[in-house]
């Protein structure tokens, strides 16, 4: 079973569903005994990182995360879902991040060409900086959909997938059993799908 993160941030349906899709048993839940229970963990986020982190320290989520993590359950974090994996963000001030990557999450204001629009949206190539389970069902060059602002910096060691806009962007990273996607799988048609399929296969 895979628990998907519901700590009040996200849209969770279309995760929910694109996982059924597949032919896997997911529980939406902020219920700690049922997060423990899970083979995995997906955690989803929209929105701004200083509330999103505020709302799992309130909950004892970000506990449980950190929990789980060192036990060595396999997690999964989507857009903001995977910038709360790093130490820090600067949006709108500094926050702390789980710190389960090691890294933080920058503006892409000052990054990017002045001419391309913020946030970033749409659909964007994949290139492969390593190997990872998470790409064996996909290829390099494949598109996914994304939605963003912020990307996260320092953390090229854990970066295994970039995407092109205007300069190299993170788009997936991981450390071992911790994994996160810039983009949103769950609206990536089949590509994304098979990311999912080869998370829950992991």
């Amino acid at each position: 079973m895979v628990a998907i993160i519901d700590y009040g941030v996200g849209n969770l349906f279309s995760l929910y569903s694109s996982l059924k899709y597949i032919g896997v048993t997911a529980n939406v839940t902020s219920s700690p005994e049922e997060i423990k229970r899970a083979d995995k963990i997906i955690l989803p986020g929209v929105g701004a990182f200083g509330d999103a982190a505020d709302k799992l320290r309130r909950s004892g989520l970000d506990r449980i995360l950190r929990s789980e993590a060192e036990a060595g359950k396999d997690i999964m974090g989507i857009c903001l879902g995977m910038q709360l994996l790093f130490e820090k963000s600067y949006e709108y001030g500094e926050h702390d991040g789980l710190g389960l990557l090691p890294g933080k999450v920058v503006p892409m204001e000052g990054y990017i060409p002045e001419n391309l629009k913020i946030p970033h949206i749409g659909w964007n190539r994949l290139i492969f900086k390593q190997e990872n389970k998470l790409f064996k069902y996909i290829n390099e060059g494949d598109c996914v959909y994304f939605v963003h602002s912020y990307y996260a910096a320092d953390c090229d060691k854990y970066v295994i997938a970039s995407t092109e806009y205007g300069c190299e962007l993170t788009a997936a990273a991981a450390n071992k059993n911790i994994m996160g996607c810039q983009f949103h799988p769950e609206k990536s048609g089949e590509v994304g799908l098979n990311i999912l399929r080869a998370f829950c296969d992991i």
